[in-house]
């Protein structure tokens, strides 16, 4: 396997091949579930480093986990990550309210979540796609698509072109797959804005904790490994443009001031901007068709939700697991493959993107007495099914 710009020999005659574009933690989980049917794969990353350093944590939820079993990185997720016992909400003194275990949704063998740090994640998921004998181009994409009936001509950003029978798009939220195939969805704001910061895991933390109230709608942290956990702040949404990155991390701390308990640790580790991230929540779901002849699309380049339930990238993962298994599973790789994809789908992720949605709007609008553990129940209950 090679990262150059370098054309791999074409696999021998008869043998599949799918262009993966966009290496991220559904580009990356396809490439490995699909190498493992012997299936030649090709993945493109437009990222030089292959995202290696993005982000600051992660929460995966069981369902989550479930297919990262699969993809064979879950010993290694138990090991650098953090399971934890459980979820407290907590009144801004850091007093607790309530306690409680949460709902394993991959199944009582799995832990019901594990934060764990992006990055190492990602490196971990890179591992893999290395081991299985993919070719992998960094810094590059795919900028052109001619299809006919058997396959897909791509022309790629340093020149070169290959012919393949599927193309998939993991391209992420502002997928330029998803544009390129007349896919005119986009991601709306739902008027929350996010902050997040690593941190070093103050002593006795070992759950995710939240605040709902005070200066923000949540204050929350979340273990990510032995030694750190990643803070959040979910506000209204600001104006990006009036942001300066070179006080984010004063932005962060002076948002956590009034917040007691484990805050008066925590933001004494706010002090690089750089590690600071902000974004804002958004809702983003193609109810149509998520291919257009060959190329088709999975993951946030489908679909996106607030991280209120922490399913983003769980739903991403469904979506590889559920359409590696019908391309290993079937011989005509045709459109009512890509059809039942989309059938099978749609309506798990649109229960948890409205659902997700549904608890910012509550917290927006400050209604009190919303049913918030009935629609946790109900949802997280749901998940527990197979995909």
């Amino acid at each position: 396997m090679t990262d150059s710009p370098t054309l791999p020999q074409p696999p021998a005659r008869g043998t599949p091949i799918v262009l993966v574009v966009g290496g991220g933690t559904s580009g990356n989980a396809l490439t490995v579930l699909l190498r493992r049917a012997g299936i030649a794969v090709d993945l493109v990353e437009v990222s030089p480093d292959w995202k290696a350093s993005a982000g600051a944590g992660i929460t995966l939820q069981g369902n989550a986990l479930r297919v990262l079993r699969e993809v064979g990185v879950l010993e290694g997720i138990e090991k650098d990550g953090y399971a934890a016992e459980g979820v407290a909400v907590l009144a801004p003194d850091g007093t607790v309210l309530h306690a409680h275990e949460e709902l394993r949704t991959g199944g009582d063998d799995l832990p019901a979540h594990v934060g764990m740090q992006r990055p190492r994640l990602q490196q971990l998921l890179i591992d893999q796609v290395r081991a299985s004998g993919a070719d992998v181009r960094l810094g590059t994409t795919a900028t052109a698509f001619q299809q006919d009936g058997e396959g897909v001509d791509v022309t790629f950003s340093d020149g070169t072109s290959r012919r393949y029978d599927l193309v998939v798009g993991t391209d992420g939220l502002h997928s330029t797959t998803r544009s390129m195939i007349g896919i005119t969805d986009k991601p709306e704001p739902t008027g929350m804005g996010i902050w997040r910061a690593p941190a070093p895991r103050p002593a006795g933390v070992r759950r995710t904790e939240m605040i709902y109230g005070g200066r923000c709608f949540i204050a929350g942290y979340c273990p990510t490994s032995e030694d750190t956990v990643y803070a959040y702040l979910v506000e209204p949404a600001r104006d990006r443009a009036s942001l300066n990155p070179d006080a984010y991390a004063d932005e962060i701390r002076a948002l956590s001031e009034g917040y007691g308990g484990a805050w008066e640790e925590l933001r004494t580790a706010f002090t690089d901007p750089k590690a600071v991230n902000y974004v804002w929540f958004a809702r983003h779901l193609v109810e149509g068709p998520w291919h257009r002849g060959r190329v088709v699309l999975a993951g946030d380049a489908a679909h996106a939700c607030p991280p209120t339930f922490a399913q983003g990238a769980a739903m991403s993962l469904e979506d590889v697991q559920v359409l590696a298994e019908l391309l290993t599973r079937r011989d005509d790789w045709d459109d009512q493959l890509l059809t039942d994809y989309h059938a099978r789908r749609l309506p798990r992720v649109r229960m948890v993107v409205d659902a997700s949605v549904q608890l910012g709007q509550w917290l927006l609008d400050g209604v009190r007495d919303a049913d918030v553990p009935g629609l946790m129940r109900r949802t997280l209950g749901a998940l527990k099914e197979l995909p």
